[in-house]
């Protein structure tokens, strides 16, 4: 009971309440209809139920960042509940999704509705306004992206949802999903790369030479010294993070001892890394002939290889690049750099400000050095997992470009480290899915005039809303402050 003796509900019991009514929902309903429509009503329900008891919901009031409390206010009524309620639906069907690739219809669309009831009540509670501005205008952003590519279509003369239904069901077979993934491992390394620098205010153009210099290098390291497993690997990745750092340090000590601008560096170094891989990769020195018209750095033995993950819980026979676990160490070290450690607030602070950095005591030439040589070692680290879990050579045919894929992943991101994953998995989503299009008569393209909308979008609507938000917080903070003012002048 409460002090003012109105009964209350454990959020533990709401929780408890609310997944068995949205499984039980869920599993008695997929009788009679199909499996996402039973999901969706039995995740309606238990978002309802929550709802339904939060005003006996105790110790889940929300606070924004800003320190006012949020619930009732008319932007968490108006997009924190309707944010929330199409999140856990989202997560639900996705779950029941994937499920479905290895369980029975039934016991999928069950505990997918597990996790969507479960999303309703951590959302519903947790989900702080600012927080569900950023998902709104994602997901404005996506619905404009999918309004102007699906206008090109018409006007070009194709059917739009044909399209769209043709590249969702080739991008989602299992063959496609492990490819999908794959590459956005490359992907990911490459944005963090680039997110390092973006913390910075510092434009990392060179991510694409540097990781392939670093690629090339240390193919050629793990081609030509036979090493023991483990040892050889762990080589290889020393060498192609020692490469990317001291090519990306280049520029970054050009920035702080000769004013010059990163951006300018980093493209003559790119163009510098071309001409130096095209110069070591000849038989007559790095190189030798993998085919007829192909020729690379000597093959790694065995012991330098990566072993893959067997794809079958997805359905498929390939193999997920085994360095996807590197790829997750180095979002959770990127993560915690951050937010939890010295360098990371004064890296945070030397970007929003080079003055108030200087003021605070900060070493900014060191911050900006830092941060570049940072970046490179991470940009190394992009051809690793094409490197040592497929090719196991570098040849003329290796992947290019993944670096410039990068800002835009990052800019989609918002440099974070998860939302960097989801842009990722969306970029390697539409890149696998176009595949099919040319077999249909449709151009190809349509996925870059996609990809390019979407992060255009992106970019410009969080960036209103972003503002907005801002406006808002601070609107908020006077609104506390004077019913402040006001409680303490009626005490006195």
């Amino acid at each position: 009971m409460s002090n003012s003796g109105r009964r209350t509900v454990a959020a533990p019991v709401v929780l408890l309440l609310a997944v068995v009514l949205g499984v039980a929902a869920t599993f008695a309903l997929d009788l009679f209809l199909l499996w996402w429509a039973a999901l969706l009503i039995g995740v309606t329900l238990a978002f309802g139920l929550v709802a339904a008891l939060a005003p006996i919901t105790p110790d889940e009031r929300r606070i924004g960042a800003d320190g006012t409390k949020e619930e009732g206010t008319p932007l968490h009524n108006v997009l924190v509940l309707p944010m929330s309620f199409i999140l856990a639906v989202a997560g639900g069907l996705v779950s029941a999704w994937v499920l479905d690739l290895q369980l029975i219809e039934p016991v999928a669309a069950a505990l997918g509705a597990l996790v969507g009831s479960a999303l309703a009540f951590v959302l519903f509670h947790r989900l702080a306004a600012m927080m569900a501005l950023s998902f709104a205008a994602v997901l404005s952003a996506g619905v404009i992206a999918i309004a102007v590519t699906a206008a090109v279509l018409y006007f070009s003369g194709i059917a739009p949802f044909q399209t769209f239904g043709r590249m969702a069901e080739f991008g989602t077979r299992p063959d496609s999903m492990v490819q999908i993934i794959n590459s956005s491992i490359t992907y990911y390394l490459a944005a963090v790369a680039v997110a390092i620098g973006f913390k910075m205010k510092l434009f990392n153009i060179g991510v694409d030479g540097q990781y392939r210099l670093a690629a090339l290098l240390a193919a050629a390291v793990g081609g030509y010294l036979v090493l023991p497993p483990v040892i050889s690997q762990i080589v290889i990745i020393a060498t192609a993070i020692v490469v990317g750092g001291v090519w990306a340090g280049i520029a970054g000590y050009l920035k702080v001892a000769r004013g010059v601008s990163e951006v300018i560096s980093t493209i003559m170094l790119n163009a510098i890394a071309t001409g130096i891989t095209a110069y070591l990769l000849s038989t007559d020195r790095l190189a030798v002939e993998i085919s007829t018209n192909n020729i690379g750095t000597p093959p790694m033995p065995e012991s330098a290889w990566v072993p893959g993950i067997p794809a079958g819980f997805l359905g498929s026979q390939r193999e997920i690049y085994g360095l996807v676990f590197l790829a997750a160490a180095v979002g959770v070290l990127y993560w915690m750099m951050l937010n939890r450690t010295r360098f990371g607030f004064e890296l945070r602070a030397t970007g929003q400000s080079q003055t108030a950095a200087e003021a605070s005591g900060v070493n900014v030439k060191k911050m900006v050095f830092l941060s570049m040589l940072f970046s490179g070692m991470i940009a190394g680290l992009v051809g690793l997992p094409q490197l040592l879990g497929h090719s196991h050579y570098y040849a003329l045919d290796f992947p290019a470009g993944i670096g410039f894929i990068g800002i835009a992943i990052a800019l989609l991101g918002r440099n974070h480290p998860v939302g960097i994953v989801f842009a990722a998995l969306l970029w390697a989503f539409l890149d696998q899915a176009a595949g099919i299009l040319p077999f249909d008569g449709i151009p190809q393209e349509i996925a870059v005039i996609a990809q390019a909308t979407i992060v255009l979008t992106v970019v410009v609507v969080y960036e209103v809303v972003h503002r907005w938000g801002r406006r808002y917080q601070q609107q908020q903070i006077g609104k506390q402050l004077g019913r402040t003012v006001e409680s303490s002048g009626e005490a006195q």
